[in-house]
């Protein structure tokens, strides 16, 4: 993990490392800086919230962590391990589920490309809630 630190031109910290210790064992793989704080708390370490937001701030600026900012809630983060996937998020649990479908993929390029258009980036968030 330190190398991953060094590799984006961040320095290792104590902070730094736990942080992303934390992030690289997270089930479910989203948390909240508040869930961090609260994890770090239980394990005894004294790390204050504001330097968790620093500390995440500095991942996402380095590419390590990816911040999600989904509708009604606070902002979640995962690491950025490199593959794409999309989310849905349960209105009434607030649980975040991540899916990958390579027929809503190749459905998103074919619409791009029939309005000349090709895809740069894109991100699809389903806001869901249980049949009834």
């Amino acid at each position: 993990m330190s190398q991953d630190l060094r590799k984006v031109g961040l320095k290792v910290t104590h902070p730094r490392l736990r942080i992303l210790e934390l992030l690289e064992h997270a089930k479910p793989r989203h948390m909240t800086a508040e869930d961090i704080y609260r994890q770090l708390l239980a394990e005894s370490e004294e790390i204050g919230l504001a330097t968790i937001y620093r500390v995440l701030t500095q991942f996402e600026s380095a590419g390590l962590v990816l911040k999600h900012n989904f509708e009604g809630g606070t902002a979640v983060y995962e690491l950025d391990r490199g593959e794409h996937h999309d989310h849905m998020v349960d209105l009434d649990s607030g649980k975040v589920i991540e899916f990958h479908s390579d027929e809503i993929e190749q459905l998103q390029q074919k619409i791009a490309a029939e309005h000349g258009y090709e895809i740069a980036d894109h991100a699809l968030v389903l806001y869901v809630r249980k049949k009834r």
